[in-house]
């Protein structure tokens, strides 16, 4: 399978939504994880997984697979629910999300999971790991038609190993890099301009010599373009700089910090998924079925 587009955009927006309903369900169960963080991706992953990765379920280390980095390991509900809806493993696996002995861990293992490249864990890792591989593929095995994306944090790029990784990426002009920011603007302990101040963001990837692309993150039409206008570009790495509302769909729980690392009791897990199911009330529960 590959990122061939057949997916319309409305029903990319659908999936995003189930992918949502997926991650309430998988958190309340394991009673513990992150919330805010995977809800706000959703439409970026739904982006990925469904029309712009080339990628095979069936066989999860085919040669000509692009690779997929999550940086931010902590937003791992939200990579699971799209990889079992793509099919790598069965759904019904959602359930066992952080469960000892699971595959399914709180931040993805490499080891336990085929279609997972990376295990993360430590923040700031990602785009280190991401020029790494990118470099090897570009330079070494001199593969021009694979890409190495990268989804990180807005709050992991204080950790300063980012910033190596992105001069080395510029140094060695090494376009097959994407590299996606989820600029939702909290982190655990508040918003990223208190705890420590990123802006002026774009300014700073232009500096450290990257193309910068800027975006509506819960838009999944402009994901799909911004990684399309990336690809484009053959002389250096790309950022894009993809602004989500944290706990997209979830009224109670947009934009609100303490969601960051906190699930939903039952009873927040009904609501939420009311909220979901009906677009916050603005379509008959079910309808979208």
């Amino acid at each position: 399978m590959s990122g061939s587009g057949k997916h319309t955009v409305a029903q990319l927006q659908r999936m995003a939504m189930t992918l949502r309903e997926d991650v309430i369900r998988m958190l309340v169960e394991a009673g513990s994880g992150h919330s805010a963080g995977p809800l706000g991706l959703a439409d970026i992953y739904a982006a990925l997984y469904f029309d712009i990765l080339q990628h095979d379920p069936s066989r999860p280390d085919w040669e000509e697979r692009d690779i997929l980095i999550t940086s931010n390991g902590h937003t791992a509900p939200i990579r699971y629910a799209a990889m079992a809806r793509a099919g790598y493993f069965p759904l019904r696996e959602l359930q066992t999300l952080r469960k000892f002995g699971s595959r399914l861990q709180g931040h993805p293992e490499r080891t336990r999971l085929p279609g997972v490249e990376t295990t993360s864990g430590p923040l700031g890792s990602g785009l280190s790991q991401a020029a790494g591989m990118a470099y090897s593929i570009l330079k070494l095995d001199k593969q021009t038609d694979r890409w190495v994306y990268v989804i990180l944090g807005d709050g992991e790029l204080n950790e300063g190993n980012n910033w190596e990784a992105a001069m080395f990426a510029a140094k060695y002009s090494l376009h097959n890099v994407v590299a996606l920011v989820d600029r939702n603007s909290i982190q655990t302990d508040g918003t990223t301009e208190e705890v420590m101040p990123l802006e002026n963001l774009r300014q700073k990837w232009e500096s450290f010599g990257w193309q910068v692309i800027e975006i509506d993150g819960n838009n999944v039409e402009s994901v799909i373009d911004a990684c399309s206008m990336a690809r484009a570009i053959t002389t250096r790495p790309s950022v894009i700089i993809a602004h989500t509302i944290p706990g997209k769909g979830v009224d109670f729980m947009e934009y609100d910090y303490h969601w960051h690392g906190t699930p939903p009791n039952s009873d927040q897990a009904k609501e939420a998924l009311a909220k979901l199911r009906t677009l916050a009330g603005t379509i008959p529960d079910g309808a979208k079925r």
